[in-house]
């Protein structure tokens, strides 16, 4: 069997950089992309030199402005990153056909068996920067790696504007070493519940079976038995049955149902709002039902759900809010999402874990 050569692309401040690509009197200056301070706004993402500030995405973006008065927020203009994002997909195209949108900004390409640059993941990751950077004027990173969660955690490794690689016979040493917070669904409260267990590297949890971590964590010890050993079977995937499109946000902190915000809330609505324009933008989807996903802190969830198909922060609000009343336990994690109707479509991501830790 080929080892598979996966190369995972993620814009920079994709949003940011399109808005500064056009009006080039911008570089150098703090921006963002959200909604205004004047009506409960957020962010959706900001460039580098904001997040000095400690700015990230889904924060208030009254509180970024108190962080950073020379803050400047721009408005979301769909349309404009659809345009962009369309065109760096034409570029992925000259390379390969495998190709699994998760995003406006980002994507995997499977580039097994690709001849170019004799079969060289790592120049044709290069290859395919430079040429985003030429025509589109926006920068990129990528990850190189034989599957698609490493080649994920590596895109993440020399941002901005770089490229990680980690080789087949690198996998075993490189996640000994791997911080667990790395992996997919550890934010900061999971790292500290990990930590408990003696938990702060992927070598740690290699010490554990299988059924201990099963008995300890639930259903997500599987995962992490996996993860932390670099094993994703997982094919990339140019199209499938969509039957669901959700996202999640993932606490830097547990939070009591009382506490969570309406920014918070509306965050989560943008989000999905966001991953719902750019999958229209592939196919009419028709909404068949809303539903809110809670998960608490000792990692119980539920999920609730409504056939009012009114697609507002209003609608998954209230489904919120019926859930929580009455109920003290700290949540950890909510995801809003929505069930389709049964047709094909393209492949967007199921999810979106946002964690206020990461940007």
């Amino acid at each position: 069997m080929t080892q598979r050569k996966i190369i995972h692309i993620d814009m920079d401040c994709f949003y940011a950089a399109v808005e500064i690509r056009d009006n080039p009197s911008l570089t150098g200056k703090p921006v963002a992309v959200g909604g205004s301070a004047n009506s409960r706004g957020v962010l959706c993402t900001c460039n580098y030199e904001a997040r000095k500030y400690g700015l990230h995405s889904a924060m208030a973006s009254s509180r970024a402005l108190r962080k950073c008065p020379d803050l400047i927020i721009l408005p979301v203009n769909f349309d404009k990153y659809h345009k962009a994002s369309k065109n760096i997909h034409q570029i992925f195209k000259q390379y390969t056909d495998l190709i699994e949108p998760l995003s406006l900004d980002e994507a995997f390409l499977d580039v097994s068996n690709s001849k170019l640059f004799s079969g060289s993941a790592t120049l044709l990751a290069t290859e395919i920067r430079d040429t985003i950077f030429n025509y589109e004027g926006i920068t990129a990173s990528a990850g190189i790696a034989p599957n698609k969660m490493l080649a994920k955690i590596a895109s993440d490794w020399n941002k901005p504007n770089g490229q990680f690689i980690i080789t087949p016979s690198n996998v075993e040493r490189f996640m000994q070493e791997l911080p667990v917070k790395k992996l997919f669904g550890v934010g900061k409260v999971t790292a500290e519940k990990l930590s408990t267990h003696g938990i702060q590297y992927c070598k740690d949890i290699q010490q554990w079976t299988i059924n201990s971590l099963t008995d300890t964590f639930g259903s997500y010890g599987q995962q992490l038995y996996e993860m932390s050993r670099g094993i994703d079977n997982r094919p990339v995937q140019t199209t499938r049955n969509r039957k669901s499109l959700s996202v999640e946000e993932t606490f830097s902190a547990d939070l009591l149902p009382q506490h969570v915000t309406s920014n918070l809330l509306h965050a989560l609505f943008d989000n999905l709002s966001s991953r719902l324009h750019t999958l229209k933008n592939k196919s009419a989807t028709d909404i068949k039902t809303l539903f809110v996903k809670i998960k608490y802190s000792d990692f119980k969830q539920t999920t609730i759900q409504s056939t009012n198909t009114e697609f507002s922060v209003r609608a998954f609000t209230e489904l919120f809010k019926t859930r929580t009343k009455n109920n003290t336990k700290p949540i950890r994690l909510i995801g809003f999402g929505v069930n389709f109707v049964d047709k094909d479509i393209k492949k967007y991501s199921e999810q979106l874990e946002f964690n206020f830790e990461f940007d």
